[in-house]
């Protein structure tokens, strides 16, 4: 596609500007693999990390078995889901030296450069080499995605794949109708792994069917009927091959999904009704349940947490897409390609507020929708850059400060919450200082690993031992198991707090504020994230502010 961002530059300087650009995409790309290596152990457990190491050793003593033994084909819900990334964490952790849960940690990382590198390609290939940069830039500066991408690991992997899909179908309408061999390969990859990681990867069939309406009714006009028919069974035809591959790909990392052919079909009935015991979570200073969330809870909290720069140039780049498409100038193949990306990062919110599916744990589940945010925003940004060149030179630097300025509110937020970038509130909401008393924030429970680590070095330092050659007892309100992890072997943990030692306590609205000394606290912008209490010699009836659901 013809770069919409140095198309009226002449040859020697858009050389230069194509390489100043990629130059400085690999420099984003390698300092976003340098600083993920050097703090990827800094982020702690979530509430699915041990089960989902448990579904990983499931699969692959199946796998091993020759699929004899099929416990994972059972296992909880989770053989509803893909276990690809469990099972490349579980194998890698047989080859490198680091604790299970680091090795997924940096896996983790690894899969989020991976979804940045493919971020930048989709924008350059859209818009050009500096659409590319501001893509990468956002989706790199985004807390929401990036502290996702180091710890879970089911939304963060299925966004990678679906914008790995996402190349492969805007190549797919570039090439229409004779796609090349890596554009099939790409398009059946980027299925298997979507369809692998959630059943939710099929809505890109309905980006695709949507995104190339402006094609086949230019083809209907241009080459008639016959003919557009004729390309269209051509094009499927030769897609063949790659949606075959990525059946096996979908297989190989879900393998429950192809052991009767209505089980995908059956886990998309399974999801689309809420299939736990409900329980109650914060929104907008309600205590709601999490089946009777408002239409509003999507909008709102992508409005809050997204960066404000993501959120302006999106919301432009949506517009102008929309306005777009009645203008017979436009090529149609445009059309198509902005279409697939506008209805990627659009539909799956409206479909969710329309329908109103159980809706918590903020916006990580439509975490997949962030990278073609991304790309929007950096193709809005080139097309602005363009634009101003031509007919406003003047308001250039303005427009690139007021572009670097809203990054740097970004990078300032993610500085100040590691490793907590996940429940970043941007200045909108009033950073997670303002949003504290109205939404939940380390709703995963991370800062338990922060917590457990000073706790441990609060009784070293003071040479304390458990009393009676027991071990520490903790009563912990949050996630269980990563408390038991962080804690290691000299500690118990449970719900229990009348005979615990030490209480530690998330700070979201369902745990009591306690009349104790307190050990350990964790903050981030004057925000508790946990506490550790001193609860020797008292009685605590509970850790809880609410009742258990």
């Amino acid at each position: 596609m013809t770069s919409i961002t140095t198309s009226a530059i002449d040859t020697p300087l858009r050389r230069s500007v194509e390489r100043t650009c990629d130059d400085l995409a690999m420099l984003v790309l390698a300092a976003v693999a340098v600083i993920a290596g050097l703090t990827f152990r800094d982020y702690g457990l979530g509430w699915d990390d041990y089960t989902h190491a448990e579904y990983a050793d499931l699969l692959l003593r199946m796998f091993g078995s020759g699929f004899r033994d099929t416990a994972a084909l059972s296992f909880a819900n989770l053989y509803m889901y893909g276990g690809g990334f469990d099972m490349v964490a579980a194998l890698l952790h047989k080859v490198i030296p680091l604790e299970l849960f680091e090795t997924r940690r940096l896996l983790g990382a690894m899969v989020g450069v991976i979804g940045l590198a493919v971020t930048w390609r989709l924008g350059r290939r859209i818009g050009g080499p500096l659409a590319g940069l501001a893509a990468l830039l956002l989706l790199a500066l985004c807390p929401i995605f990036y502290g996702h991408m180091f710890m879970n690991p089911k939304d963060a992997p299925f966004a990678v794949a679906m914008i790995i899909l996402m190349l492969g179908l805007v190549r797919l309408a570039e090439e229409y109708p004779q796609p090349s061999p890596r554009t099939i390969l790409i398009v059946g990859l980027g299925a298997g792994l979507s369809l692998g990681c959630r059943v939710l990867g099929g809505l890109a069939l309905v980006y695709a069917m949507i995104g190339f309406m402006p094609m086949f009714l230019e083809e209907l006009r241009t080459e008639g009927a016959r003919e557009a028919a004729r390309r269209f069974a051509h094009v499927v035809y030769v897609l063949l091959p790659g949606l075959v591959f990525g059946y096996l790909v979908m297989g190989l990392i879900w393998p429950w999904s192809i052991m009767e052919p209505g089980n995908p079909f059956e886990a998309l009935t399974y999801f689309s009704h809420f299939f736990e015991k409900p329980w109650k979570e914060m929104f907008d200073g309600a205590i709601v349940s999490v089946p009777d969330m408002p239409w509003s809870y999507l909008p709102t909290l992508f409005a809050l947490q997204l960066p404000e720069v993501m959120l302006v140039l999106m919301g432009g780049a949506v517009v102008s897409t929309f306005a777009m498409l009645p203008r017979r100038e436009v090529p149609a193949r445009r059309k198509t390609i902005l279409l697939m990306l506008t209805l990627a990062a659009t539909l799956p919110l409206a479909i969710a507020m329309v329908k109103r599916p159980a809706l918590y744990n903020g916006i990580r589940h439509f975490v997949f929708v962030i990278p073609p945010m991304a790309v929007l925003g950096g193709v809005a940004f080139a097309w602005a850059m363009e634009r101003l060149r031509t007919k406003h030179r003047t308001w250039q630097p303005v427009v690139l400060a007021t572009f670097c300025f809203g990054l740097a509110l970004s990078l300032a937020e993610m500085i100040r919450l590691h490793p907590y970038q996940y429940t970043h509130f941007n200045h909108i909401a009033g950073t997670v200082r303002g949003a504290d008393d109205r939404f939940m924030l380390d709703y995963w429970g991370l800062a338990l690993k922060q917590a457990s680590d000073e706790l441990r070095e609060q009784i070293v330092e003071r040479q304390e031992v458990a009393p009676g050659n027991r071990k520490w007892k903790v009563a912990v309100c949050g996630p269980q198991r990563p408390a038991q992890v962080a804690l290691g072997p000299d500690f118990t943990i449970g719900w229990d707090s009348n005979a615990a030692d030490f209480a530690m306590t998330l700070g979201e609205f369902y745990c009591k504020g306690l009349t104790a000394p307190v050990l350990v606290e964790i903050k981030r912008d004057d925000v508790v994230f946990a506490r550790v209490y001193d609860i020797r010699g008292r009685s605590i009836s509970s850790l809880l502010s609410i009742p258990a659901p």
